[in-house]
């Protein structure tokens, strides 16, 4: 099974997380933690603030390592490192994704996730 490593941001704001829909591919619609794909000679963490900067048109400070979710799709092995981020700078311009909201941990549950991003939400509840 091919396995794709990807990185993603959980960016907080206070008591707060942002979600976003995606907008494309077989999981449209879903929601999901921002990110994407980690190129040849970059650490995650340049990848994503890279990937921050190309979806949302944001600059964010990359935080301390939260976990790695592993998770089996019916194509392929999803292997994605997340990372607690801030917001440093930008307006949060949608470019890829139908939709973005900020939750928290009495509203994180009101959204449809993906499946390999609903296996961190409880680990983030405890969190917040």
């Amino acid at each position: 099974m091919k396995i794709v490593k990807v990185v993603a941001a959980i960016i907080r704001d206070g008591e707060k997380i942002l979600a976003t829909q995606r907008g494309y591919g077989e999981y449209k619609g879903e929601w999901e933690f921002p990110g994407g794909k980690v190129e040849e000679g970059e650490t995650p963490e340049a990848a994503l603030a890279r990937e921050i900067k190309e979806e949302l048109d944001a600059e964010i400070e990359v935080g301390e390592y939260f976990d790695t979710i592993e998770y089996d799709y019916p194509m392929f092995h999803l292997s994605m490192r997340c990372y607690w981020c801030i917001v440093k700078s930008g307006s949060m311009v949608l470019k890829e994704h139908e939709a973005a909201k900020w939750l928290t941990k009495e509203t994180i549950d009101s959204v449809e996730w993906l499946p390999a991003d609903i296996t961190i939400i409880d680990k983030i509840k405890q969190a917040l």
